[in-house]
């Protein structure tokens, strides 16, 4: 088991290397550090296996690109916030 989150490189590898097993068929492995807006991405492709379109892969590839420059993670915190400002506000008009 990893104890450290893999670099960018790594990270570009293991996406590659998920991309490939998914356009030919097979899965995803556990622990390859892809968020899980890439990973939902590549699921969508292994899903769609053998007509996987052209803009699978695109989302694919822009979902990776949105986990290396933080903004998968920053949609995901906006969206807690979002949720928990929700939460908060429906507590306090009872």
């Amino acid at each position: 088991m990893r104890e450290d989150f893999p670099n960018d490189d790594e990270l570009r590898s293991n996406f590659e290397e998920l991309l490939a097993s998914v356009r030919g068929g097979d899965g995803l492995f556990t622990e390859s550090g892809l968020d899980t807006e890439t990973e939902n991405a590549l699921l969508a492709i292994a899903r769609a296996y053998p007509e996987v379109p052209d803009h699978l892969i695109t989302a694919a590839r822009r979902a990776f690109a949105g986990q290396l420059d933080g903004s998968n993670a920053a949609a995901v915190k906006a969206a807690t916030a979002r949720k928990i400002a929700e939460i908060n506000r429906r507590g306090t008009t009872r």
